[in-house]
């Protein structure tokens, strides 16, 4: 049992961090109208969290090799613990984005990469497979988890006890911290500027165009950006595409600035030649897919079942039960799985799953739910999750030596936050898009008064914000609409917030058939099979460290 100590401390850690990411989903109605803000605003909030990881996240990684790893750990919980008390603390929207969104997310970034350098460090052989199975094991615990803790705090509690709650346990964390070993020793190397300027700005870019894609229009302007009273459109087009075109841009300058450094001998931010491992490659971008399928769900699912059928924030919970039960049950079977089946095979299964689950629970969407068609699609969605979580950071880890387990700890970070990050804010412009132009032709086809309908649109000129649907009879009401014509429409609005939730999960299900095309080239034979001198190791010692 002793010798499971760092990991138990390591996974303590691991399940804050990405308890996080889920916990708020289903408290969202109610920080809403704590903090007297929006769902946007919340998505938005979300969003960055996991993109400051992602932004940050190698540099992150970079800090762990300079400092050492055990006191990157460290210093990463000390930060992390203190946005989680800012968090818990906030009066308002943007004192948590500062707390959650940038202060925890920069804590992270320590805190992920030197988990999984950690635990290659501390276990080898059998043991070190067992470990990042357990470790993953634990993220998908917390992702099930977060449901159920988030909504049994927020409805019987205070949303805010579950952030004051991360800053006991990572106390606990740091004081623990002196049982994990750390063999490896600081390195007196350079950190370039330029490359972290340039994947920071290049990964922020890519997602904020993404998520303001609701609001300024994919590629012909909606609603632009106002400056001065003039329209910001160049060339008559939205901002979107100069975002995600730029931010593409810069990533790809990003790249070649690693080249450069590497045939200048100097010291590279991520060594480009990890990205010619094919197995490192299929399973980043399988994890980055996992995450992006998983983050689009969580936030999809809690704005169906709260605002759409009323919901509060522990029935939510409960209704997302089977999945984190289904998520916790296949992460143990997919471990025990990995001795006989490659992880390519597993992970195919799951996808397939995935697929399917997504198929049923389009199914189940409606505005009476379907309440076995949907626990079910949720099961097998969790299965799925599952199974994926008990393979892909092995597969990763495996692919490499113990001198760059550092790097690709950070470039799991990146891909899992990076994945999360696109996720909610790609999923989150679908939805509202869907939604504004359901509810607008659902509204000029209906019986309303052609001054009722004048109405309604001036009144959604500028978008359609997601609301609770037993709220609108209220809301229109009030704007001066007859209690039939406020009937009508908020049938109206029900229908199409139903109707903008399936488009959702067609994109769901889009993602997971990108997932399982990436898959290909994942191991082909079990963990126990694989030839462990057949890690694949980049000379980690430039020349030079200087300029």
């Amino acid at each position: 049992m002793k010798k499971w100590i760092a990991v138990i401390v390591l996974g303590a850690a691991q399940f804050v961090m990405v308890l996080d990411s889920t916990v708020m989903n289903v408290s969202i109605s109610t920080v809403v109208k704590d903090l007297d803000t929006s769902v946007a605003a919340m998505q938005s909030a979300i969003t960055f969290y996991t993109l400051t990881m992602a932004a940050a996240m190698l540099l992150g990684a970079k800090l762990g090799d300079v400092w050492g790893r055990r006191r990157a750990f460290v210093v990463g919980s000390i930060v992390y613990a203190c946005g989680s008390l800012i968090t818990g603390l906030s009066p308002n929207i943007t004192t948590l984005f500062l707390g959650w969104s940038v202060i925890e997310g920069l804590g992270a970034v320590l805190v992920i990469p030197a988990i999984a350098a950690l635990i290659a460090t501390n276990y080898t052989g059998r043991d070190r497979v067992t470990a990042f199975a357990l470790i993953g094991a634990v993220s998908g615990a917390a992702v099930a988890a977060g449901p159920l803790i988030g909504g049994f705090v927020t409805t019987y509690f205070d949303w805010r006890y579950v952030f004051f709650a991360e800053v006991v346990i990572m106390v606990a964390v740091l004081f623990a911290a002196r049982f994990v070993a750390d063999p490896s020793r600081p390195q007196k190397t350079g950190i370039d500027l330029v490359s972290v300027a340039l994947s920071a700005v290049g990964l922020v870019a890519v997602v904020y165009g993404l998520l303001q894609s609701k609001t300024w229009g994919w590629i012909l302007p909606l609603h632009p950006p106002v400056v001065n009273g003039v329209s910001i459109e160049p060339l008559g087009l939205s901002l979107v595409p100069y975002f995600v075109v730029g931010g593409a841009a810069l990533l790809w300058a990003f790249v070649s600035r690693q080249k450069h450094l590497v045939a200048r001998g100097r010291v590279p931010l991520i060594h480009p030649a990890l990205f010619s491992i094919t197995p490192l490659r299929a399973g980043l971008s399988v994890l980055g897919a996992q995450y992006a399928i998983t983050a689009a769900i969580f936030f999809v699912v809690p704005v169906y079942l709260q605002m759409t059928l009323g919901l509060d924030a522990l029935e939510t919970g409960l209704r997302i039960f089977p999945l984190s039960i289904a998520l916790i049950l296949f992460s143990i079977v997919g471990t025990r799985l990995s001795d006989r089946w490659s992880p390519r095979l597993i992970a195919r299964i799951a996808q397939v799953v995935l697929v399917v689950s997504g198929a049923v629970l389009l199914a189940s969407l409606s505005l009476d739910l379907r309440n076995v068609l949907f626990a079910v699609g949720m099961f097998s969605t969790g299965a799925a999750l599952g199974l994926l979580a008990s393979q892909l950071g092995n597969v990763n880890m495996s692919s490499v030596g113990e001198n760059e387990t550092s790097e690709v700890g950070g470039l799991q970070g990146v891909f899992q936050n990076l994945g999360s990050s696109l996720g909610t804010a790609l999923i989150g412009s679908v939805l509202i898009a869907s939604l504004a132009g359901s509810f607008a032709a659902g509204v000029q086809s209906s019986d309303l008064p052609s001054a009722a309908k004048s109405a309604v649109s001036s009144a959604t000129s500028a978008g359609v914000e997601i609301v609770p649907v037993a709220g609108v009879d209220a809301i229109v009401t009030k704007a001066g609409l007859s209690e039939d014509d406020a009937a009508t429409l908020t049938t109206i609005y029900a229908d199409s917030q139903v109707s903008s939730l399936r488009v959702s999960f067609v994109v769901i299900v889009l993602l997971a058939l990108v997932s399982l095309v990436l898959s290909r080239n994942l191991p082909s034979r079990p963990a126990g099979q694989r030839d462990e001198t057949a890690e694949v190791s980049v000379d980690p010692k430039p020349v030079s460290s200087s300029g």
